[in-house]
């Protein structure tokens, strides 16, 4: 049986791919977009719950992270954030 994968998941996943990485490179911010994590993720029809783990105020306390910029529909392939990640 496949494990499901959660919100935790997926923030968890974008903070080890997105976030810790762009500090490393000194980067102020990241980008990155539903779609990118979906298909990273090897997900199936999750763009909801994609959407709405990164949208959460959980995710801003988890990575630390300020959201500059969210665009796109509420759940969706094309939504794209933009966090500043030197905090």
């Amino acid at each position: 049986m496949k494990k499901t994968t959660s919100a935790d998941d997926i923030r968890e996943y974008v903070l080890i791919t997105h976030i810790l990485p762009a500090r490393q490179r000194g980067d102020q911010t990241v980008s990155f977009s539903a779609a990118g994590i979906h298909n990273g993720m090897g997900l199936k029809e999750s763009f909801p719950l994609i959407c709405s783990a990164i949208d959460a105020a959980k995710f801003l306390e988890y990575a630390n992270v300020l959201l500059v910029k969210r665009e796109g529909p509420k759940h969706n392939s094309t939504v794209r954030w933009k966090f500043d990640v030197k905090r």
